[in-house]
């Protein structure tokens, strides 16, 4: 899958250094629910990448700019095929933040999950703290839905996580 500036391709084991560089910076990873110390620790998200594939329930790319350089990685998971949708996730590192990757990324995955996937529905679960990644989720038509109060504890601590869906319908809708 290509974009003007990018190449999104399938996560495979071959990336896992490039995995681990994002995954271990507690900046990239402050608000999700992984984070690795060591290479070795990383091989749990190489196999949750490729058991999203064998299983049928998602799929993941590695974001790559004109140069081949990683940025970041970005998919699917969560996929409910009986209700036609999934969850949309992103992460980039850090030297590609505010660079409007997304906007130019996501429209490529929402076409990919609406055409190939068969899915009515993308949705987004973001920690209600992430003001970054909320407005970037405004900023490409997704709809906030709602919050979930304290429905997460992470680090010991009562989170609230923000609802943000797009439908087919309004997606196929966008100039």
């Amino acid at each position: 899958m290509t974009t003007k500036n990018f190449t999104l391709k399938e996560i495979e084991d071959k990336d896992i250094k490039a995995v681990y560089k994002g995954l271990s910076n507690p900046e990239i990873t402050k608000y999700y629910d992984v984070h690795f110390s060591t290479l070795e620790e990383t091989k749990e998200q190489m196999e949750w990448y490729k058991n999203l594939r064998v299983e049928g329930t998602g799929i993941w790319w590695g974001i790559y700019d004109s140069s081949n350089q990683f940025c970041g990685a970005a998919g699917f998971n969560n996929l409910d095929k009986t209700h036609q949708k999934a969850e949309v996730g992103l992460w980039l590192y850090k030297s590609f933040w505010g660079k409007g990757i997304l906007k130019e990324v996501m429209p490529a995955l929402f076409n990919y999950g609406f055409t190939n996937l068969n899915l009515n529905r993308i949705e987004g679960f973001v920690v209600s703290d992430n003001a970054k990644c909320k407005r970037a989720l405004e900023k490409i038509n997704f709809y906030h839905e709602g919050t979930m109060r304290e429905c997460e504890i992470k680090n010991g601590e009562k989170i609230n996580v923000a609802i943000y869906s797009i439908l087919k319908s309004e997606w196929m809708a966008l100039p």
